[in-house]
C-alpha cells in the first residue's frame, strides 16, 4: 500500500474511533480497538465536536425558520446535541460534582462517581450548564451566529481533552480514562491547533485568546481539585473539562454577541 493511502486510512480510522467514542452515531469499528488507538485517535475529538455542533446549529435554524423564538430553538439545539452524544459529557459532569462534593474520602468519593445513581450535586449541576448554554445561545439568537458559537464550543471543548488526558494521572487503574491511555504528544498539538483554529475563525482573534485564557483556566482549576480529592482524572472528570469548554466559550461569544 502506498504511504499516502496508509496515512488516509489512518486518519478516517481515527476520526472513526474519535466520533464512536464521544457520540453514539454508529461509525465504530467491529473490531475493537488496538493498544493505543483511542489515545492516538483523540486528536480527532474536535473534529467530532465540529460534527455535533453542526447538528445542534442545523436544528436552531430549522426552528428558527419555523418561527419559534430563540428560547425555543435553543433548548432544542441543546436536546439534540446531548441526544448525539448519549448525554454522555453531561453524565460524567453529574458525576463528577457528586462524587467531588459527596464522599469525605478518596475511595467514597471515586464510588460515588460510579454510581448510576444522581445526587443533589449533579442535578445542580445538570441545571447550571444547561441553563448557562441555553442562556448564551438564546441571548446569540441570530442562527448564523448560533452555528458559530456551537462549533467553536463543541470543537474547543473536546480540543482540550486530549493536553488534559496527558497532563493529569488517571485516577484510578481501571475505567474508561485509563483505558484510554496517555494521547501522543502529537495528538495533543494537533487537536490544540484545530480547536484554536476554530475559536480564531468563529469568534475572531481577540475573542479567541479570552476563550483560550478562560477555558485553560477552567481546566487548571478542575485539574487541582481532581488530583487533590481522587488523585487523578476518569472518564467523568474528562466529561466535566468538556461541559465546562461548552459553557465557557458560548458565554463568552453571548458576552461578546460575536463582534455585534
Amino acid at each position: 500500500m502506498m504511504p499516502g493511502a496508509e496515512t488516509i486510512r489512518d486518519v478516517i480510522a481515527d476520526l472513526r474511533i474519535a466520533a464512536s467514542f464521544v457520540t453514539l452515531l454508529p461509525v465504530g469499528s467491529s473490531k475493537p480497538a488496538a493498544d493505543g488507538a483511542i489515545a492516538r485517535a483523540t486528536w480527532a475529538l474536535p473534529v467530532a465536536g465540529l460534527l455535533v455542533g453542526l447538528a445542534g446549529a442545523l436544528v436552531y435554524k430549522i426552528f428558527s425558520r419555523l418561527g419559534l423564538t430563540p428560547n425555543l430553538a435553543a433548548l432544542l439545539a441543546l436536546v439534540t446535541t446531548a441526544l448525539i452524544t448519549g448525554a454522555l459529557h453531561e453524565d460524567g459532569l453529574a458525576d463528577t460534582a457528586d462524587g467531588l462534593g459527596g464522599g469525605r474520602t478518596r475511595e467514597r468519593k471515586l464510588e460515588i462517581m460510579r454510581d448510576s445513581r444522581i445526587g443533589t450535586y449533579g442535578v445542580c449541576a445538570l441545571i447550571l450548564s444547561f441553563g448557562l448554554r441555553w442562556s448564551a445561545l438564546a441571548t446569540i439568537a441570530n442562527p448564523w451566529l448560533v452555528t458559530l458559537a456551537l462549533c467553536a464550543a463543541h470543537c474547543a471543548a473536546r480540543a482540550g481533552v486530549p493536553a488534559f488526558m496527558s497532563l493529569v494521572p488517571p485516577a484510578r487503574p481501571d475505567g474508561l480514562s485509563a483505558s484510554a491511555g496517555s494521547p501522543p504528544g502529537r495528538s495533543v498539538a494537533i487537536a490544540f491547533a484545530v480547536g484554536t483554529l476554530a475559536l480564531t475563525l468563529a469568534l475572531g482573534p481577540g475573542k479567541a485568546l479570552v476563550g483560550l485564557i478562560l477555558l485553560s483556566l477552567a481546566g487548571w482549576i478542575l485539574a487541582r481539585l481532581a488530583i487533590r480529592q481522587i488523585g487523578g482524572q476518569t472518564g467523568d472528570i474528562l466529561g466535566a473539562f468538556e461541559q465546562t469548554g461548552e459553557i465557557v466559550i458560548l458565554l463568552v461569544a453571548a458576552a461578546f454577541q460575536m463582534g455585534h
